[in-house]
């Protein structure tokens, strides 16, 4: 392997030159299969693939993860789908699914719209099953240890014949201390290598405890994810998957209420009116998936108004009330949530409350931590302090 690997451009057309390489003149520990990525594409894959090997040690599961603007949309390990969920993200329900194809398909599955045009994850060597169902998706490419033959040819007739492919040495360790330079300076800090598995989540300051199984294998997930999630972020899991991260806001409130939009879309896309809509069979996934995401959404009316649901349905949908929206949410129970920092006030858990959160991670320490545990023991939730900080930039 090279020591260097030049770029079309860097985060822009106009910043040329631009590279990865490694210092010391030691090899890159990835190799470059198919395509011709550039410097976003690095970050996305680089950022991306620790996750999913951090997330894979830790449950020993398959993981996957769908990224974007340096950043998860989604994060899945491989575990089952139901077959509702299988309806929800347009898969066939005799369609045999390996655990890594199910990984993605629960990441690419957690904010459909959001990963348009993803990077992704695997943790494993990518399968024909796994394969087959990235091959259906609009993605710009992907990293992972290694690549059945078979699967490595439906990837690569993708774009083409341009996806982006990269493999990477699954022994790879990188040095403890990490640098990056801005505006000409450098910066020096020893990398976020924290250990997060269940003794992280052992510190329960609710009246109500502990954690289920479940629970912590979600608490895991979330919490993993937001490591790799520019900051602020709010990261909610449900059933081996995130359906809603919130990153990069500037409060925490911010972050908790996107996030928890992304979740409720996840949960109302189950909802039997969305499983049922009368597509017209033209139409692509891409557009699938946007119309859904406006059916659901408070803009129902800009859809279904006029004539132009004609170029979507094959007869008229009714609309998706708010009052329905809100009953079918209300049944949503047992939703976990992690912060990658405290949280300042109440009105976090207030939000929480509205999308069926039940257990939450967050460091603690903040001034008003009396107050936000007060309003976990008013909806009965169950909270822990970390005492971890997972900020990211």
């Amino acid at each position: 392997m090279n020591n260097e690997l030049f770029l079309k451009y860097g985060c822009n057309p106009n910043q040329q030159p631009a590279k990865i390489f490694m210092q010391n003149n030691r090899a890159l520990p990835i190799k470059v299969l198919n395509g011709r990525p550039g410097y976003i594409n690095f970050l996305d894959a680089l950022n991306s693939y620790q996750l999913v090997s951090e997330l894979r040690r830790t449950l020993n599961l398959p993981c996957a993860a769908s990224f974007k603007h340096v950043s998860p949309a989604g994060v899945g390990i491989g575990k089952a789908l139901t077959d509702t969920l299988r309806a929800a993200y347009f898969i066939e329900s005799n369609a045999e699914l390996s655990p890594l194809a199910c990984a993605y398909a629960r990441a690419r599955g957690a904010d459909r719209v959001s990963s348009y045009g993803d990077w992704i994850a695997l943790s494993d060597i990518c399968d024909l099953s796994a394969a087959k169902l990235i091959a259906c998706e609009v993605s710009d490419g992907i990293i992972a240890p290694g690549y059945d033959n078979d699967a490595l040819e439906v990837l690569k007739a993708k774009r083409k014949g341009g996806y982006n492919i990269v493999q990477i040495d699954k022994d790879y360790a990188p040095e403890s201390i990490e640098h990056k330079q801005v505006y000409g300076i450098t910066f020096e800090q020893h990398r976020n290598d924290s250990l997060i598995d269940k003794s992280l989540f052992e510190k329960i300051v609710t009246e109500s405890k502990p954690f289920t199984d479940d629970a912590l294998t979600d608490l895991i997930i979330a919490t993993v994810a937001l490591k790799y999630t520019q900051s602020n972020s709010v990261c909610y899991a449900y059933d081996g998957q995130a359906i809603g991260i919130g990153a990069g806001q500037q409060s925490r409130i911010q972050c908790t209420r996107l996030a928890g939009e992304k979740a409720d879309k996840w949960f109302l896309r189950q909802h039997k009116k969305v499983l049922s809509l009368p597509f017209i069979d033209e139409l692509r996934r891409p557009d699938r998936d946007n119309v859904i995401d406006c059916y659901i959404s408070d803009y129902c009316d800009d859809l279904l108004d006029g004539e132009g649901w004609r170029n979507y349905f094959k007869e008229k949908p009714d609309p998706f009330t708010r009052d329905e929206k809100s009953d079918y949410l209300k049944t949503v129970k047992n939703v976990v949530v992690s912060s990658d920092a405290f949280f300042p006030f109440s009105d976090n858990i207030d939000r929480l409350s509205k999308s069926g959160v039940k257990y939450i991670a967050q460091p603690g320490g903040s001034i008003r931590d009396d107050d936000v545990i007060a309003a976990c023991n008013k909806y009965g939730m169950v909270m822990c302090f970390t005492g971890l900080r997972l900020f990211h930039h």
